[in-house]
């Protein structure tokens, strides 16, 4: 496992949990969500050792433990730029409780973003291996 890779590509995590906070509407996200993860995909089909999906879900899972942290340290700012979030959390389930349903629901959405930066690994190592094997020997 490289986790200096996993630990260096989690930084995007961090960066975007900042970022949606602060700037990035909920309507841009998921655009640059699908860029971060196609960038770590290849990112990680250049330098893991193997295991490719399993760094990617690694990868997912600490992008959670920084969007949660900051979202849960930063909540009243982050409903106050995101309404219709905070309106939706009124009717979900723990509505008393927003950031407790933060915490229980982001290490959920780290698996599945963690199953979709593996997927894209998997296809970036593959793409990358194609490329290599088709290149002309100089």
């Amino acid at each position: 496992m490289n986790w200096k890779l996993i630990g260096q590509l989690s930084l995007f995590g961090l960066a975007m949990a900042f970022a949606t906070v602060y700037i990035v509407p909920s309507n841009i996200e998921p655009l640059l969500w699908l860029v971060i993860f196609a960038v770590c995909a290849f990112a990680i089909a250049r330098g893991a050792p193997g295991r490719v999906f399993l760094h990617g879900l690694l990868l997912g899972i600490a992008n959670c433990v920084w969007i949660v942290a900051v979202h849960v340290l930063l909540f009243d700012t982050y409903l106050t730029h995101h309404p219709a979030e905070a309106a939706m959390m009124k009717s979900m389930p723990m509505p008393g409780s927003p950031r407790l349903m933060m915490a229980v629901v982001g290490p959920i959405v780290g698996v599945v973003s963690g199953v979709v930066i593996g997927l894209f690994s998997m296809l970036a190592a593959w793409i990358l291996k194609r490329k290599r094997s088709t290149a002309p020997a100089t």
